[in-house]
């Protein structure tokens, strides 16, 4: 039995399309393949080992608190220390576009505003700027509590 070209051809495009789709939902799905890793929080907070965080590239994160996803993204900055902040800001935040890393600095998707990564910190807030996360270091990883970041809700 012969099987005709144009079904032959058919039949491959759909098996690619079908393989393409599945690709990219577990693209979504597996830590770090889609650029957002999702974190889990223990004994109250989120520890994200400093090594995995330490390349001056912004990483980004999201944690799902009561159904709702709230994203952050954590970057070491020129100046050598950690900063932390949700993935949104005060002003921008109801287009839900957030960040991407432009250099040493952070770039707003959403108006185009850039802020500079060594700034990020509780002394930024405000406007269009990385809307604070607060966190600590133990040396080893650098720490989120739970509650701390259940204050973002409103962002997302």
């Amino acid at each position: 039995m012969k099987v005709p070209k144009k079904s032959l051809k058919w039949g491959i495009l759909v098996a690619v399309a079908l393989l393409a789709g599945v690709a990219t939902v577990f693209a979504l799905n597996f830590p770090g393949m889609s650029g957002v890793e999702k974190v889990k929080v223990v004994n109250g907070v989120v520890a994200i080992p400093l090594a995995k965080v330490s390349d001056g590239s912004a990483h980004f994160y999201r944690y799902t608190d009561g159904g709702k996803e709230i994203r952050f993204f954590v970057v070491k900055g020129s100046d050598g220390q950690i900063h932390t902040a949700f993935d949104a800001c005060d002003v921008c935040f109801r287009d839900k576009k957030g960040y991407v890393q432009d250099g040493d600095s952070m770039l707003c998707k959403n108006c185009g505003k850039k802020f500079q990564t060594n700034r990020i910190g509780p002394h930024s807030i405000g406007g269009c700027n990385p809307s604070y996360l607060p966190a600590a270091s133990d040396g080893r990883n650098v720490i989120v509590k739970a509650s701390d970041l259940q204050q973002g809700t409103r962002y997302f």
